[in-house]
């Protein structure tokens, strides 16, 4: 028998009555139904066809790598968004180049310029400076996706971003409901979200619950979160609660409230963001908020592959936290 050479995706769409159109999409995972995606790609495998990278990009321009551009690893749960995302353009045919911007406004700007120079189809960013000034620009040369906050003037292709400002109204509530009148809120970034700045959102609580609050800075690492908050405890007059914007910088807490003798939520109560798994784990389990991660992943991977695909940007997508109230959240000392 002739050899007739590698199998195409003519060759499935003969076999299995689609269109080739149809099948590309299958093979994708897009578009069609999972009785016809499995049927396509029972089709593949029998005939043996293997995807040709090289021939893809001559025929559709792209190089099939998508940059996931991270504001800091150091964070567990951008590490776990980041590698789901992975995943989840693996399913769509595509590969991901995992960047770290360490937490630095500046790296982050020459980061997103060199994956745009190595011509990733797309850019997905978690920003840290979601104000800075090169995104219009890394716009206009890729497929621009932001995740948590809005890139404002930007013209990106897809933005998901986070409710902050309700899981932060929540927290304060249930705060202030417990008898704490003076809360520290720490934050990864001095940079907040520009469609509802966390320190506006504080500042306007603040008045109207009558507490005080500070908002500080603190890293996503360990070591550093910790340094941040044995500073505050040390101080003279130290917050009775902590709201930290990360589970990741909750965990710093909890290591200086142990360095100094201090009981959760006895003598100091304390609220993460995220939700990470160890978090329910911790002695006492940490009162947190988590994010629809899977809903995230799936909108970001969809909104990506739509963009290009077709050249079309979609709608923002806006994403609310979900209180796991624990008990690290407790009344104010004294209060009881």
């Amino acid at each position: 028998m002739p050899d007739r050479g590698r199998p195409t995706l003519r060759d499935i769409a003969a076999d299995t009555g689609l269109s080739s159109a149809t099948v590309s999409y299958a093979l994708r995972g897009l578009h069609v139904p999972e009785n016809t995606q499995a049927r396509v790609r029972e089709s593949a495998e029998r005939l043996g066809y293997q995807v040709d990278p090289i021939a893809r990009a001559l025929a559709s321009g792209r190089t099939g790598y998508v940059g996931i551009l991270v504001g800091s690893q150091a964070d567990m749960w951008q590490q776990s968004v980041a590698s789901a995302l992975g995943r989840g353009l693996l399913g769509a045919g595509l590969h991901a180049l995992v960047v770290d911007a360490g937490n630095d406004a500046d790296l982050e700007a020459s980061l997103a310029q060199r994956l745009v120079d190595q011509r990733v189809d797309a850019l997905i960013v978690m920003p840290v400076n979601p104000r800075g000034a090169h995104w219009p620009t890394i716009a206009q040369r890729t497929v621009l996706v932001s995740i948590g906050d809005s890139l404002p003037r930007t013209g990106t292709a897809a933005e998901v971003v986070f409710d902050n400002a309700a899981g932060v109204t929540d927290a304060m509530n249930r705060l202030a409901a417990a008898g704490h009148k003076r809360i520290t809120v720490l934050t990864p970034s001095a940079v907040s979200t520009p469609d509802k700045p966390a320190e506006e959102v504080v500042k306007d609580l603040a008045e109207e619950l009558g507490v005080s609050v500070d908002v500080c800075t603190a890293p996503h690492d360990m070591q550093g979160a910790t340094e941040v908050a044995l500073a505050i405890l040390r101080g003279d007059a130290h917050p009775t609660a902590f709201l930290c914007l990360a589970d990741s910088i909750a965990f710093g807490v909890y290591a200086a409230s142990r360095e100094l003798g201090l009981r959760i939520p006895e003598d100091l109560s304390v609220v993460g963001f995220d939700d990470r798994p160890v978090s329910a784990l911790l002695t006492p389990p940490l009162a947190t908020y988590s994010w629809p991660v899977d809903d995230l992943v799936a909108e970001v991977v969809e909104r990506t592959v739509h963009s290009l695909e077709t050249g079309k940007r979609s709608r923002k997508r806006t994403l609310t936290a979900t209180p796991q109230i624990r008990a690290s959240l407790g009344q104010m000392p004294g209060a009881r």
